[in-house]
């Protein structure tokens, strides 16, 4: 995969610890847990550290642990997930984590081990899709993603995506049936045939390659639960960089406006309207003009060509995440209907393909 993410000189090293975190039994996840710590926190006593479970990740296990009861210096221990090396390259996810650490956009990663990595809790609120309609909040989320948009990570290489690239690579490697009868049938029947997908991929290449969207460093994967909102500081810092790396900016954007509808109760008549979608997208393109240096001065044409980008780019990210389910729906353990979302994805997909292809760029 073209490797674009250059970390910028000076950028702390990340230790590398020899030790295999096993997440089937409660026992045997903490003793994994406190070797890491004997390395990272010292002077922690064993006996006194709290291992809290979080349940949000449909990828991966996370753990916080913690010494006391105010939660002031938390390590998350996130334990990668049954055959995600496949989804994910673990390489880039963490020079992305060095690169955003390095500009203030992400938080301390602490060490990388065999089947994971630990980094620094970061307080506030895991948002809902209730709160990234919020305008007060959804400003704060758009400025942050023109922050990052805006960071020169490639080092006087000219940048191409990598989604053409990662989309091919998962259809590769997607399931051609499954052993459960029940998920076979519903997967006969629900999921559209590979011709039809790997046509759609070759239309989709082509037509949205022409978009004229820059090629900008991307998070890939906001959805709602990778914000982190601190009321108190008046911040959102994002969280969960697996995915990123070089796209296209619309993308980026078209795949949260994507994340407004949810994951698990999946409603897409949350989707952003036009007036949600324009103010969103004003403030964005405020933000991003500022650090990027070329003033605010934001034109109505400018965020009518943004719109149209998105909703066509929000189609490729119906298919990426429904080509990612249907491998999850092969591999994972964790407790998830991955089969259902496939097809709420690729169902949603040609809903939108109408829709979005009838828009036209203004003169």
């Amino acid at each position: 995969m073209a490797n674009y993410i250059h970390v910028p000189p000076g950028s702390p090293e990340v230790p590398k610890l020899d030790v295999t975190v096993q997440d089937q039994e409660e026992q045997r996840c903490r003793e994994g847990a406190l070797s890491l710590l004997q390395h990272l926190r010292p002077h922690w006593d064993p006996q006194e550290v709290t291992l809290q479970l979080f349940t949000d990740g449909i990828t991966n296990k996370l753990i916080g642990c913690y010494v006391g009861n105010t939660m002031e210096d938390v390590v998350l221990v996130r334990i990668y997930g049954n055959k995600t090396e496949l989804l994910v390259d673990r390489d880039e996810e963490v020079k992305s984590f060095r690169v955003l650490q390095a500009h203030g956009c992400a938080p301390q990663l602490y060490c990388t081990f065999n089947n994971g990595l630990c980094y620094e809790f970061i307080q506030g609120e895991a948002l809902d899709p209730k709160h990234v309609r919020n305008p007060a909040i959804f400003r704060l989320i758009a400025r942050q993603l023109a922050k990052i948009h805006a960071i020169h990570a490639h080092n006087g290489w000219i940048p191409k995506s990598n989604l053409w690239l990662k989309m091919g690579k998962y259809f590769s490697l997607i399931p051609i049936g499954f052993a459960d009868e029940d998920l076979n049938e519903r997967f006969l029947s629900d999921i559209p045939s590979s011709q039809i997908l790997q046509e759609e991929m070759t239309w989709m290449k082509e037509i949205l390659s022409n978009l004229g969207s820059p090629v900008v460093l991307c998070h890939n994967d906001l959805l709602c639960k990778n914000i982190i909102y601190n009321e108190k500081q008046g911040d959102v810092q994002f969280i969960d960089y697996e995915y990123s790396g070089y796209n296209y900016l619309a993308y980026d954007i078209g795949n949260h406006f994507n994340e407004f509808a949810g994951v698990s109760d999946v409603d897409y008549s949350l989707y952003p309207d036009r007036e949600l979608q324009g103010q969103w997208l004003r403030s964005y393109l405020e933000a991003y003009k500022e650090y990027k240096g070329f003033g605010t001065e934001v034109t109505e044409k400018e965020v009518e060509i943004l719109s149209i980008q998105v909703n066509q780019f929000a189609l490729a990210s119906h298919f990426f995440w429904g080509l990612w389910a249907l491998i999850q729906a092969k591999y994972s353990t964790i407790e998830f209907d991955f089969l259902g979302y496939a097809i709420v994805r690729f169902n949603q997909y040609f809903k939108m393909k109408p829709e979005v292809t009838a828009l036209k760029m203004p003169e």
